[in-house]
């Protein structure tokens, strides 16, 4: 199927109050285009590098989403345009963004990302961890940002009874810290686990293959 076929597709398969972000790594910013012409308005990118090359070429309403892991120094560069960064994953970085969200005289959202997988992954708070960097947030140290949410990756498998304990252990997190201050967005399910995600509540979904399909380089 086409590009435009496959996102009406996933389109059709979401609830309306589900958010859907269209992962548009290693695709070409004319891909970006076709779907930001039928609608799309919210795009993410994993890397900082692809999304300054991309972000010139396209509409400036987008609203792009940094989803990958993100180096402190190189927060500098997307602070000017960035709508949301949903791959904090410590309080270093967190400083970061809110001194350059300063320097910006703006308010970037965040979403503090949770390892919530059996299997090693590289990036993420521990779930204690996102508690308290929550508490801290709370009392005020990082006037520059708000964090609306959580963000989590299921493990890779075919286990879906596995896939949706990891999904449900994060909205648990995240119903837990939703009672000290309202969250608005709980960011999990992929391409291949989407359904189950929301199932599982999640309320925001970060689909890329299937629908720009895969690829491992951009032009």
């Amino acid at each position: 199927m086409s590009i435009i076929e496959n996102y009406q597709n996933i389109k059709n398969q979401l609830p309306a109050d589900v958010q859907l972000v269209a992962v548009s790594k290693t695709h070409p910013a004319s891909s970006v285009k076709e779907v930001y012409d039928l609608g799309q308005k919210v795009f993410g990118e994993n890397k900082v590098q692809e999304l300054m090359e991309k972000a010139p070429l396209l509409p400036e309403d987008i609203q792009w989403h940094l989803i990958g892991h993100l180096q402190t120094n190189k927060v500098k560069y997307i602070a000017p345009f960035i709508d949301t960064i949903q791959s904090v994953d410590s309080e270093k970085l967190l400083a970061e963004i809110n001194k350059e969200a300063g320097k910006n005289s703006r308010t970037i959202k965040v979403l503090l990302q949770v390892k919530i997988a059996a299997e090693e992954t590289k990036f993420g708070l521990e779930i204690s961890e996102a508690k308290k960097l929550f508490v801290v947030y709370l009392d005020g140290k990082f006037p520059n940002i708000e964090i609306t949410g959580l963000m989590g990756m299921a493990t890779f498998t075919d286990n879906l009874p596995q896939v949706k304990k990891e999904f449900s252990t994060l909205k648990a997190i995240f119903d837990e810290l939703n009672q000290l201050k309202p969250l608005k967005t709980l960011s999990m399910g992929m391409s291949d686990d989407f359904p189950a995600a929301i199932e599982c509540g999640a309320n925001s979904v970060r689909v890329g293959s299937a629908i720009f399909g895969r690829r491992d380089y951009f032009l």
